[in-house]
């Protein structure tokens, strides 16, 4: 093959797979006149600005910056996820064909994706708090045999702590009025007050 060969070649595969070129369609998007690829293009870039806030965010070091940052990010998603309810009825209009119209609707679908992948500050807060802090409510928990038992071992363990703390505070008593009548010097102190079991 000579060289112009190999060129005419690439140029057809060029061609070819030029719609799944990302740059070369948001531009093609951005100068179009339908609204779908607009709001489309914008949206995408949103997510891209998004990214890069979050990148910066990690190489953060002042801590309140970086809850600012996330801040923003988390009114950035809102925004975008606002969008996609029009974004999908723009899907749906004005498309050429079904499989136009499926690949719209699974754009729509990846792009609420993305927008819901992008970190944001809170997911890593309920991640170290475990779920407990921003979960649902349980109203599912049964209590069954089990449960009744476990209470009651924690009643008795709770009770017996309970014990344990008044017999030491009885022993304490007990040593410190020892200590009261055993040395004469400590009974001008009146104003001592003992522990009461």
């Amino acid at each position: 093959m000579s060289l112009i060969d190999i060129l005419f070649r690439v140029d057809q595969i060029c061609k070819k797979y030029e719609k799944y070129d990302i740059d070369k369609q948001r531009q093609l998007n951005a100068n179009s006149d339908d609204p779908f690829a607009r709001l489309d293009c914008s949206i995408e870039s949103g997510i891209d600005a998004a990214s890069y806030k979050t990148e910066a965010i990690a190489m953060e070091r002042d801590r309140a910056k970086a809850v600012a940052m996330n801040a923003e990010i988390r009114r950035t998603k809102a925004r975008l996820m606002e969008e996609m309810p029009k974004l999908q009825k723009l899907a749906c209009k004005k498309v050429l064909s079904k499989e136009d119209m499926e690949t719209r609707n699974e754009i729509v679908f990846a792009l609420a994706d993305r927008i819901k992948a992008i970190p944001d500050g809170a997911t890593a807060a309920a991640a170290k708090t475990s779920g407990w802090g921003a979960s649902e409510p349980r109203t599912k928990i049964k209590f069954d045999m089990e449960s009744r038992q476990f209470r009651q071992g924690y009643e008795m363990r709770k009770a017996k702590q309970v014990d344990k703390a008044t017999s030491n505070l009885k022993k304490t008593n007990v040593r410190l009025k020892e200590n009261l009548h055993q040395y004469p010097g400590l009974k001008q102190l009146r104003n001592i007050s003992l522990l009461e079991a």
